[in-house]
């Protein structure tokens, strides 16, 4: 899967605040993400971002 630092991320669910994009900050064995609803971050395991990527897309 080719994933980028500044990507934005589409996931299969949303987050609370009801948005299902996500920025990438950082690539690693872990994925820190920062939701664009609301700006909360969170550091996920690599397998499971792969796993629920829905859409890819490029930081306007």
């Amino acid at each position: 899967m080719d994933i980028q630092v500044g990507n934005i991320v589409k996931l299969k669910k949303q987050h609370p605040c009801g948005s299902r994009e996500w920025e990438v900050l950082r690539i690693g064995a872990d994925f820190r993400l920062k939701c664009l609803g609301c700006g909360h971050q969170i550091m996920v395991p690599r397998k499971l971002v792969e796993k629920n990527v829905r859409e890819i897309r490029e930081k306007a």
